[in-house]
């Protein structure tokens, strides 16, 4: 689904600004018209797709501050980007323009062991962070399914994860960050204390912004002290909605696990296939998958032996303990799997990253499952059930494009329903970008969108910033 793009009123790049540009980054850092790899001209997912007429590498702040003023005089619109792993185009360069791209900032500048914070710059990969801190004794506990994603695209997704149930998403992580704004000005938000109260929270703002109100050249992350034991449980129950129907039972019990995902047989069968190795269970249609973390093997048996107990009177055939290293990465290997493993089974796909209320989720679940018969399209999914996010692919297998067009907008279309009647909300952690615009204005009223509207013209009042994403 290849867009038509339109100009704007943007200045169009010509050899003069490019001489700016390798003047600031050098040479080697910029990359113009033809020679930009398709790579650039779209997301992880695809669909929304576009080329920026020059790419940029950036290696420090000064340089995006000098970038960032020489747009904003001259009109020229400039798209951030990370790893380019986002699923809803927020890193598309969907108006041309200059692409920024922060991957070469990546260096962890202090781990301050007083304060419990690692400061770094916006290009370092979640995986390195994890890695990093956790040699250190130390944890960073978001931990969205795509560790090769920049800190900054977590930063701006306000990225969640599978941890979220019990620690919170990123924006719960972010103490400081130093910001470029559009019109190169840079500003310091927040720092290492814990508490603020002074005045409006910008820091929160920028925190889920997708790149459209300044970019991040710096981010102070809140850590904490590494948990020394992790146990899961996989539990096969005879149906999903049985196995999810548990869940808010289990949130009850105080017990609260670490994560709570859910996912149905086929599944797994395609993240088998996908990764040439056997999940450890195979023969339910339905299953949890539970982590405890803690302390000590004691404190995580007092919290699993509850809920194992809990999950058997709701009708669970088994709980599987898993306290190997080996069957935890069997496990979890092919949880990290399921994108890929859908992705594989099929020629295109669209997500909708729905997030409901935790008693809903079965109901959505099940809605699904109607929608796939009566559209007569397959339909995917699996989540995080403990937090209410579902990932929910639709699939175009041998459709062609006017069929697959038309089949994904009524899918789409039906499922945002449904999460409106549901009172949900459009994103749980991928963002809405530029694919879920409308689905945005559909669930929100006209004074929020307003709201929205005027913080973009309070940052940018040229909209030069990443533009056409979000409203």
């Amino acid at each position: 689904m290849e867009m038509t793009i339109t100009k704007n009123n943007y200045k169009i790049i010509d050899q003069n600004d490019i001489d700016f540009l390798i003047n600031v980054c050098g040479e080697e850092n910029v990359i113009a018209g033809n020679n930009i790899s398709e790579d650039f001209s779209h997301d992880e997912l695809g669909g929304t797709e576009n080329y920026p007429e020059v790419l940029v590498y950036v290696l420090e702040t000064e340089q995006v501050s000098k970038i960032m003023k020489y747009a904003y005089e001259n009109n020229i619109c400039v798209t951030p980007r990370g790893q380019g792993t986002g699923l809803v185009g927020a890193s598309v360069a969907i108006h041309g323009g200059i692409m920024l791209n922060l991957c070469k900032m990546n260096k962890i500048l202090e781990l301050d062991y007083e304060n419990l914070t690692l400061t770094v710059e916006p290009g370092v990969l979640l995986m390195t962070i994890g890695q990093y801190v956790q040699e250190q004794d130390l944890f960073y506990p978001p931990d969205p399914g795509e560790k090769s994603a920049t800190i900054a695209g977590n930063i701006n997704t306000n990225a969640g994860g599978m941890r979220a149930v019990k620690y919170g998403v990123t924006r719960d992580y972010v103490r400081g960050l130093e910001v470029v704004l559009p019109n190169g000005e840079i500003i310091n938000i927040g720092g290492k204390v814990v508490k603020n109260s002074s005045g409006y929270s910008i820091k929160d703002l920028i925190v889920g912004s997708e790149g459209t109100l300044g970019i991040v050249t710096k981010a102070i992350l809140r850590l904490l002290p590494l948990p020394k034991k992790d146990v899961s449980l996989l539990i096969p129950f005879p149906d999903l909605t049985t196995a999810i129907e548990t869940v808010p039972k289990i949130i009850k019990s105080k017990s609260i696990p670490t994560a709570i995902e859910f996912m149905e047989r086929d599944v797994i069968l395609a993240a088998e296939e996908f990764l040439g190795k056997k999940f450890p269970d195979n023969t339910s249609d339905a299953y949890l998958l539970l982590k405890f973390d803690g302390n000590s093997k004691e404190e995580i048996e007092k919290e699993y032996a509850k809920v194992a107990h809990l999950c058997l009177e709701c009708g669970a055939y088994d709980v599987l303990i898993s306290d190997t290293q080996e069957r935890n990465d069997s496990i979890w290997s092919a949880r990290g799997a399921f994108l890929e493993a859908i992705k594989a089974s099929t020629s295109e796909m669209d997500e909708c990253d729905v997030v409901v209320p935790r008693d809903k989720v079965a109901e959505f679940i099940r809605y699904t499952h109607d929608l796939q018969t009566e559209l007569n399209v397959r339909i995917k999914s699996f989540g995080h059930a403990g937090d209410g996010n579902l990932h929910v692919y639709t699939l175009r297998d041998d459709m062609d494009d006017e069929a697959w067009g038309v089949k994904l907008k009524e899918s789409f279309d039906c499922m945002y329903k449904k999460s409106r009647e549901l009172r949900g909300q459009v994103s749980g952690e991928h963002g809405i970008g530029y694919a879920k615009k409308g689905y945005l204005h559909e669930s929100q009223s006209e004074p929020y969108m307003d709201l929205i509207k005027n913080i973009k013209v309070a940052f940018d009042p040229k909209n030069i910033l990443n533009p056409g994403k979000i409203y």
